[in-house]
């Protein structure tokens, strides 16, 4: 059973920086494709960066691009999001997801992950 744990938000204001993490656990969790998905009020969840289970290929979506950063640890278990240049339209629960497997086409959807965290909420002022 793999196991998600984010941690690292907090309140800023615009424009700083902020750095979430996720531990993971769990007997294949470097096999796994990790993404963090953010909920904001009123909102759907929307994918805002993936990372490849093999490769360690990157992808993020139009909103965040060049903004933030995924990554993982050295160990491959904890997962990294890099957050810069934060807007007050970045505020949203942040959630730590992952799968076994999820074809390219797919990692968009917020249904092609099976294994989530409970969340940390980021909340950038004006």
């Amino acid at each position: 059973q793999v196991q998600l744990v984010e941690s690292g938000g907090g309140v800023v204001q615009a424009g700083d920086s902020l750095t979430l993490s996720c531990a993971a656990s769990g007997g294949t969790v470097r096999r796994l494709a990790m993404a963090w998905v953010r909920q904001a009020p009123g909102k759907e969840r929307e994918v805002v960066a993936h990372i490849r289970s093999i490769n360690e290929y990157t992808y993020y979506a139009d909103s965040v691009k060049g903004r933030f950063a995924i990554s993982r640890d050295n160990t491959g278990n904890t997962l990294i999001l890099q957050m810069e240049s934060l807007k007050p339209e970045d505020t949203a629960v942040y959630f730590c997801a992952a799968s076994g497997h999820v074809i390219l086409s797919a990692i968009w959807s917020t249904q092609s992950y099976n294994y989530w965290g409970q969340g940390t909420q980021v909340t950038v002022a004006k």
